[in-house]
């Protein structure tokens, strides 16, 4: 099926209940057994360089500050002063009104600036202002866009508002690449993942991500196989690479290797890429960066030894 604009709600409901149901036994046990995974010294290397460039260093508090938000541009940028040949991370992820500071910071860089919008992290505004902040991020210069959809619809099952909203505010991200942050922990079920997930993709979303990261259950390995099945399965039927983002609750070096290996497993090599698979995160990047001092040194680094954000 190919879901447009004009589809009814009706059409978007058959398609998304007439998915595939999730084994939730068999996907919980993939992901165990994923996990026990190990990888060698020098693949571990690699791995850790990978990780560091896949990572969104985000800062999203209320506190923020122009200098905190420069301080986190200038570790985007190198993240080891102390070592040029750390590779610089994928994007800076703060609020809209950050984006101009942060704009300014990363200039000519190459690192992304991602800014949350649509009402982040609850959703609940109505669509003009979701479409407002959209707008606004991406003049002050944002070029991703983490919008959240509207669970309370999703849940409801007015998929079509869920839909229309996607669509909306993709139109409004102009040339900017467009997140959609399902909030998994909210939506209860492995089923109602896997329906979000194609309904994002269905309605344009460039990357599908697990959470904002301000609930209680935020990314985990079943979560992130589920929409990594998805997105594998949407590029089989539409011929378009659609990005993953498991945000919140992921630490250490040895949790973003379990990620590595889960996407190697499940949808293969072409998404081991930043363009394809990012890490929304903030403390796993030191975690990654005293690995990597380690493997190069043979000592670890202090946990103060590196600024935290």
């Amino acid at each position: 099926m190919t879901v447009t604009a004009s589809a009814g709600l009706s059409d978007l409901r058959s398609f998304l209940h007439g998915l595939p149901g999730v084994d939730k036994v068999g996907v919980e046990a993939r992901a165990a057994a994923l996990a026990t995974r190990s990888i060698k010294t020098s693949s571990k290397a690699k791995a850790i360089d990978l990780a560091i460039r896949m990572v969104d260093l985000t800062t999203l508090e209320g506190a923020d500050t122009p200098g905190k938000v420069r301080a986190l541009c200038a570790k985007a940028r190198r993240p080891d002063p102390a070592d040029a040949s750390c590779p610089p991370v994928a994007a800076i992820c703060v609020y809209p009104a950050m984006v101009k500071v942060a704009a300014e910071a990363l200039a000519g860089s190459g690192v992304h600036l991602a800014s949350v919008a649509t009402a982040f992290p609850s959703g609940q505004a109505p669509l003009e202002v979701k479409l407002a902040d959209t707008r606004d991020a991406v003049a002050a210069g944002a070029d991703e866009i983490d919008m959240v959809i509207s669970r309370g619809a999703f849940l409801a099952g007015d998929y079509r508002h869920v839909f229309d909203e996607i669509v909306a505010v993709k139109e409004a991200c102009g040339g900017a690449h467009l997140k959609v942050i399902l909030e998994t922990g909210e939506l209860g079920t492995y089923d109602n993942i896997r329906r979000a997930s194609w309904l994002a993709m269905l309605a344009g979303a460039d990357f599908i991500k697990t959470s904002t990261g301000k609930v209680a259950v935020n990314a985990t390995l079943p979560i992130t196989l589920v929409m990594l099945e998805a997105v594998r399965d949407f590029r089989e039927r539409h011929g378009r690479i659609i990005g993953v983002k498991p945000a919140g609750g992921i630490k250490t070096t040895k949790d973003a290797i379990k990620y590595l290996v889960l996407i190697n497993e499940t949808v293969g090599d072409e998404w081991l890429d930043p363009d394809r698979f990012r890490f929304g995160a903030s403390s796993l990047l030191n975690d990654l960066l005293m690995q990597r001092t380690k493997l190069t040194t043979g000592h670890y680094a202090g946990p103060d030894y590196f600024t935290l954000d």
